[in-house]
């Protein structure tokens, strides 16, 4: 699976791409220079069950700790990652 990042000025988005298939996507919005929010997360029905969901978030983090950014995540699915990864809570504003 390829996750790949669109960043554009206001907002952007990871999508998860598997045989040329979009497995999912996860969109954010950028709130100022050191911060965005991941405001939805939508996983591909024939791609349930195979964590496409956790590894946009996760792509998320890793963008956000090479670039010393921070996350709010009000979409509830990245919300629930967040609340049940204690390693990535620091990233939280």
């Amino acid at each position: 699976m390829i996750i790949e990042q669109i960043n554009e000025t206001k907002n952007g988005y990871f999508k998860a791409i598997l045989n040329e298939i979009e497995a999912g996507r996860m969109t954010y919005t950028w709130a100022g220079i050191d911060k965005f929010i991941i405001d939805h997360t939508e996983v591909n029905p024939g791609f349930a069950g195979q964590s496409v969901g956790k590894k946009l978030v996760m792509a998320a983090v890793e963008f956000a700790r090479e670039n010393n950014l921070k996350i709010m995540p009000l979409c509830p699915f990245a919300k629930s990652v967040f609340d049940k990864t204690k390693e990535i809570q620091d990233l939280l504003f």
